[in-house]
């Protein structure tokens, strides 16, 4: 009695004030679609303002030669070296266990160390960029020990040797992207 009271006064319950509502709001996403802001590296400038293609890149010369900096892009080249070895061992054996090799190779605060050192000879601008880069390389790195994982006595089926593979080959990009800004 209440409701049919409501209505005739012009009243809307709860109940419909809220299914209006999100209809308009469906029909407002549906009118004025927005652009996705998804995030790219690699392939510089190729729709992220932030990464400047490496030529373009600011670098402190004398900071570049220090003892810290020229370590951390020696040691960047060793964890590309560790991902190509990975590579190898999985060409030859599918089955190949990687993981005792990704938490030696790639400890988090180690290689987070070196990609900063690295970092601080090249100016702010640039280092928004390879921010980018940097935080890419330590989810690369999560992936790919997530990717790799098998359960005991079950063979790598081909999808996920594939996947693994392809978490192998983004990681090393991602190293290559990385080291063309210290050259």
């Amino acid at each position: 009695m209440e409701t049919a009271l409501s209505a005739q006064k012009g009243e809307t319950s709860r109940v419909e004030f809220l299914q209006t509502s999100a209809a308009t709001i469906a029909a407002s996403l549906l009118v004025l679609p927005g652009q996705a802001n998804a995030a790219k590296y690699g392939g510089f400038g190729r729709g992220s303002p932030e990464v400047i293609a490496p030529s373009e890149a600011i670098v402190d010369e004398e900071i570049l030669k220090s003892e810290s900096v020229q370590k951390g892009i020696a040691n960047v080249k060793g964890y590309k070296q560790s991902v190509v070895d990975m590579k190898g061992m999985l060409s030859s054996d599918a089955q190949a266990d990687i993981g005792p090799k990704i938490r030696k190779d790639f400890d988090f605060s180690v290689v987070r160390t070196d990609l900063n050192a690295i970092n601080s000879a090249l100016d702010e601008d640039t280092q928004r960029g390879t921010d980018r880069i940097v935080r890419a390389i330590l989810q690369d790195i999560t992936e790919l020990e997530v990717t790799q994982k098998q359960k005991a006595g079950v063979p790598r089926s081909e999808t996920r040797l594939n996947n693994v593979c392809r978490k192998l080959e983004k990681l090393e990009q991602s190293f290559d992207d990385y080291l063309a800004f210290a050259k």
